[in-house]
């Protein structure tokens, strides 16, 4: 391909890509397709001669398109959203024509720079104190990765990745049920196990926040046993209901045991650009890390992982490598972000965020978010004064709900719905009981498609047996 043929094909991807999203209304919400039929159709070797973009593009539109779950649909109601705002992708599409590896300031001065000042936007957005420093990471998961490693090396006087941790006391992370299953991952990545992993029952209220009498005693019960305490993970709107800790009351444990405090707000920190919401995580400002994902519900495009260190030498005391072949020779100290993350490699990720955040204003944003949990809150009280259990309240857009009938008649109102195309839900279980899950936070979404929601929930379960 010359750059000639590359510009055609791009102003027609383009076109192609803003017609798909006009038209996204008119789609399934969820893939149709079974098991095995995309492959089926793929050649089983790959092709020894070059083939024109033509068919290349075809076989995109009749292979690949019924074979995708559209995320970026506005009656996607599942999980977490995953959105993609228009600048962001025009911003994207530069990082993809650029291309460069920004794991030094001086391999793109200018990436670097922007991510430290969008963070800092981000920071005064939520309502950070100003001694948090952000780096971008890819998801949340590898922010609390790169958490849990310095929970570790600190509790372990920084002898981790020296001496490895066979044969020493265990380091002890403790969280909430209520937390992502990332935590776990991360647990398992750092080599200190999943029995070291302790989840603490949470209250029985509506936002089932850890009980922190129950963390104490298992500190103290852990320290006489030989264990070393290491950090505690908050959860800020988990993704099962929405649970929240109480942050304060964590933060207060952490400060009396010298633990490391981390705050996982992967989708309900977005919210925080609205001071209202804020009291979800009072008392975040004395967490030691924080993490959210603008590529969540602020419409950044994926991959864009906000992570807030107040220490951020402890982080690059945990994290940093420097060879000879990468170290910067500049006349003043620089930022190489690549001593703040796990990966070397690094994406031109401030860019989206910097056409996002100038396109709509954090008010375009906030207007956004208020209006999802306004119509989120409509779609449960419908279901409500329909004769449907509340499993649990709203916190934010989401909240769980049941319809009469055992587990699998739950179930199978999920799949139906699902079946039908013109929504998506996801299920989880609540005290061992199905329900189902509704979360509004698509971008394109209206009042329309929360009215549409409501109504395809009652067509459907009416029609079940």
């Amino acid at each position: 391909m010359d750059w000639d043929e590359f510009s055609k094909w791009g102003k027609q991807i383009a076109d192609w890509g803003a017609d798909y999203h006009k038209t996204l209304r008119d789609r399934p919400v969820r893939a149709q397709t079974k098991p095995g039929e995309i492959a089926a159709q793929l050649p089983e070797a790959p092709p020894e001669a070059p083939e024109a973009m033509d068919a290349i593009m075809a076989d995109f539109e009749r292979v690949v398109m019924p074979g995708l779950t559209h995320w970026q649909h506005p009656r996607f109601f599942a999980y977490f959203p995953a959105n993609a705002a228009p600048p962001s992708m025009l911003a994207e599409m530069l990082v993809t024509v650029l291309a460069p590896q920004c794991m030094l300031w001086q391999t793109s001065p200018a990436a670097t720079e922007m991510e430290q000042r969008m963070l800092d936007w981000l920071r005064q957005a939520i309502g950070l104190p100003a001694d948090f420093s952000g780096v971008i990471q890819d998801s949340a998961s590898s922010a609390t990765l790169a958490a849990v490693l310095v929970m570790r090396e600190r509790a372990l006087d920084w002898q981790g990745n020296t001496r490895g941790l066979a044969g020493g006391a265990a380091p002890r992370v403790y969280c909430s049920g209520q937390v992502h299953t990332s935590i776990d991952r991360a647990i398992w990545v750092s080599g200190i196990g999943q029995e070291n992993l302790v989840k603490i029952a949470s209250l029985d209220a509506p936002r089932r926040p850890l009980d922190v009498d129950a963390l104490r005693a298992q500190i103290m019960a852990d320290r006489a046993a030989g264990h070393i305490p290491a950090g505690i993970i908050g959860a800020t709107g988990g993704t099962s209901i929405g649970g929240c800790d109480d942050i304060a009351a964590l933060a207060e444990v952490a400060a009396e045991e010298g633990l490391y405090l981390h705050v996982d707000a992967a989708w309900a920190g977005a919210a925080m650009i609205c001071p209202e919401y804020r009291d979800l995580w009072a008392g975040v400002e004395r967490a030691d890390s924080v993490v959210f994902n603008p590529h969540k519900w602020l419409g950044a495009q994926f991959d864009c992982s906000a992570h807030f260190i107040r220490d951020p030498d402890a982080l690059r005391q945990t994290l940093a490598i420097r060879p000879e072949y990468l170290k910067t020779h500049a006349q003043q100290e620089v930022t190489d972000f690549s001593e703040w993350s796990v990966p070397l490699g690094r994406r031109f990720r401030a860019l989206k965020l910097w056409f996002l955040i100038r396109a709509y204003g954090l008010d375009g944003l906030r207007a956004m978010i208020r209006n999802h949990v306004a119509w989120s809150g409509q779609v449960c009280e419908g279901l409500r004064a329909a004769g449907f259990e509340i499993v649990s309240e709203p916190v934010l857009s989401l909240f769980s709900f049941r319809t009469s009938g055992d587990d699998a008649r739950n179930l199978a109102l999920v799949e139906a719905i699902n079946a039908d195309g013109r929504i998506y839900l996801t299920q989880t279980l609540v005290d061992g009981r199905t329900a189902i899950r509704f979360q509004a936070g698509a971008f394109g979404m209206t009042e329309a498609d929360a009215a549409i929601a409501l109504d395809v929930i009652q067509e459907i379960n009416r029609s079940l047996p």
